[in-house]
């Protein structure tokens, strides 16, 4: 009976010991998160906060008064037949350059494992529109796309195809822009892919040959499953920039012609700079971030059946 009570006595002095230590290491641990915190708070946090708030009014962004008009801006977005028209422009943009940066970045980077000189000097160039700003690339697009002397419709005269107006088309404009947009971005998952690449262990490969495995099927059971994660990460990037393009449409189009290539970023600058609604604008921005959150949710719950980790 003695034994017990000692030790429960050992116990109890022991308790206000460990509490003030898991105390301290809990402010410990605060504090080494708080100058990782506070950018995201004051960059992340906060602007959204005042986005959403800013939506529920009618501030014109230039007087100093507003009034609350609460859910007034999304009702006038959602019974407004353009914004399905811009909504429907940005999910063409979005698959149209996607899938061509994700599966031509795996092409490309396929074909420079391979043993060919001057391969450093191929990826380079190939990845050298990513570094370069979308402005100035669209710029030398829009000459490419110029309608009588550009290089665009001389390579269609060369297979005796009628010249296109691109640009000033409604038809052929969010091509164009695509066009621009694949062009850019292609390198950037070339380089990606080109280290998943290099960490499939070249055994796995060894032993298909040996159980008369073939190329198709390497391909299909060892390198797609294992740079899965890098394809899951392209599509979340990807999608992100897609839904975030702005440059090359504002340098190539405006938006235009017709409204074909104004995308739900591009009707935000209009509403926030160009009509000065900027509680229509914030709205915007707010439907776009619940979009990218949604579908970066959705992302994630549908790797768990094709992402597999190694």
């Amino acid at each position: 009976m003695q034994t017990v009570l000692k030790k429960v006595t050992r116990t109890f002095n022991l308790f206000p010991n460990q509490f003030l230590f898991s105390i301290h290491s809990s402010i410990q641990g605060w504090l080494f998160t708080i100058p990782a915190l506070i950018p995201i708070v004051v960059f992340w946090i906060y602007p959204m906060i005042a986005s959403f708030y800013i939506s529920l009014t009618d501030w014109d962004y230039m007087s100093p008064s507003y009034n609350f008009v609460w859910f007034e801006n999304y009702i006038d977005l959602f019974t407004d037949s353009s914004f399905y028209q811009v909504l429907s422009n940005t999910v063409y943009f979005s698959i149209g350059t996607v899938l061509p940066i994700i599966f031509g970045g795996l092409g490309l980077a396929m074909l420079l494992t391979s043993k060919l000189q001057g391969l450093s000097f191929y990826r380079t160039i190939i990845f050298s529109p990513w570094v370069t700003p979308t402005v100035a690339v669209s710029i030398v697009w829009s000459w490419i796309y110029e309608p009588n002397v550009g290089l665009a419709n001389w390579v269609l005269s060369l297979f005796h195809l009628p010249a296109l107006e691109w640009t000033s088309s409604s038809t052929w404009a969010m091509p164009a822009i695509i066009i621009v947009t694949i062009w850019k971005g292609v390198g950037y998952s070339m380089i990606f892919y080109l280290h998943a690449l290099k960490r499939v262990p070249e055994q796995l490969y060894e032993a298909a040959s040996v159980d008369g495995a073939s190329s198709w099927t390497k391909f299909w059971k060892i390198t797609l499953p294992l740079i899965s994660p890098t394809t899951l990460f392209l599509l979340i990037v990807s999608t992100i920039e897609a839904l975030q393009a702005y440059d090359q449409i504002q340098v190539l189009t405006q938006g235009g012609p017709a409204g074909s290539t104004r995308t739900l970023l591009y009707m935000f600058y209009q509403s926030a700079f160009e009509e000065f609604n900027m509680g229509s604008a914030t709205a915007v921005s707010t439907i776009i971030l619940l979009i990218t959150a949604l579908l970066a949710v959705l992302q994630f719950i549908i790797s768990k059946k094709w992402v597999h980790y190694y």
